[in-house]
């Protein structure tokens, strides 16, 4: 991209596959207002015969929140959620009583994760239809870590690269940009986030597994919070407009020789 462009508008650059591309997790989530029946087995077991060819793994996870009122804290309801993984443990699928989630450490192409979440959609539509959704949502995080890390400036313009691009360098042992902006022709906001995280540290432990080393991550997440009606065709046409707004500040952030160390041709 030219550097002077935006990324927040315009159309997508051409993609550019990366054969050793640094991604580490995609995932999507299109929340909705609570339904509580899908706590119990009985309900969830036709949304897991629709899906369970491709991720015939169920594993359900028990979470228990707290409140804190004038009576200190307080344990809340425990609550469900379902997790779906493929065998080969690259894909999981996440359905709970206010979201439906899809994610993957073994990302191949735009069009396959979104095929992939069309048929969930589909098997919610079908099996728990929850009328309307609150939020949809993508998100794509990047790591550099190993002999990269130590080329970053070479790798993303000065502006993303920022205290990596200095005589600090060095010396720094953590540092975490986090920026919010409106999307104009998309709708929406993309909430950008970069830097250097310390060995064995995470800034989401939901997302981001520690490694041993120091990395650099780029995590992108575009979403919209707005009450609409649930219509799978929709939220997938939005998924993918913001899957492209992501692409397009991914590109703008990196330069060539990014593409080109991990395996891109241009």
């Amino acid at each position: 991209m030219n550097p002077a462009e935006t990324p927040l508008k315009g159309p997508p650059p051409a993609e550019v596959p990366l054969r050793d591309a640094p991604l580490i997790r995609v995932l999507a989530q299109a929340r909705f207002p609570l339904i509580a029946s899908v706590q119990t087995r009985d309900f969830i077991g036709p949304f897991q015969e629709a899906i369970r060819r491709d991720y015939p793994i169920l594993r359900p996870q028990q979470s228990r929140g707290v409140l804190l009122g004038v009576e200190g804290v307080v344990e809340s309801r425990s609550s469900t959620v379902w997790r779906f993984q493929d065998s080969s443990d690259a894909w999981r699928v996440s359905l709970a009583p206010d979201f439906l989630a899809i994610e993957t450490t073994r990302y191949t192409s735009r069009d396959d994760f979104l095929r992939r979440f069309e048929l969930v959609l589909g098997a919610l539509r079908e099996h728990v239809d929850p009328q309307v959704i609150d939020r949809i949502g993508i998100r794509y995080i990047d790591r550099v870590a190993g002999d990269n890390l130590s080329d970053l400036p070479e790798l993303v313009r000065p502006e993303i690269a920022s205290v990596m691009a200095t005589a600090l360098a060095e010396d720094v042992r953590q540092a975490i940009s986090e920026n919010v902006f409106a999307l104009p022709e998309d709708g929406g906001h993309l909430i950008a986030r970069w830097g250097l995280v310390p060995p064995n540290g995470t800034v989401d432990p939901a997302a981001i597994d520690p490694i041993s080393e120091a990395s650099w991550l780029l995590d992108l997440d575009a979403y919209l919070e707005e009450t609409q009606n649930f219509d799978p065709e929709e939220l997938l046409a939005v998924t993918r407009r913001f899957a492209e707004r992501i692409y397009t500040f991914f590109r703008w952030s990196v330069t060539d020789e990014f593409l080109r160390r991990y395996g891109g041709e241009l």
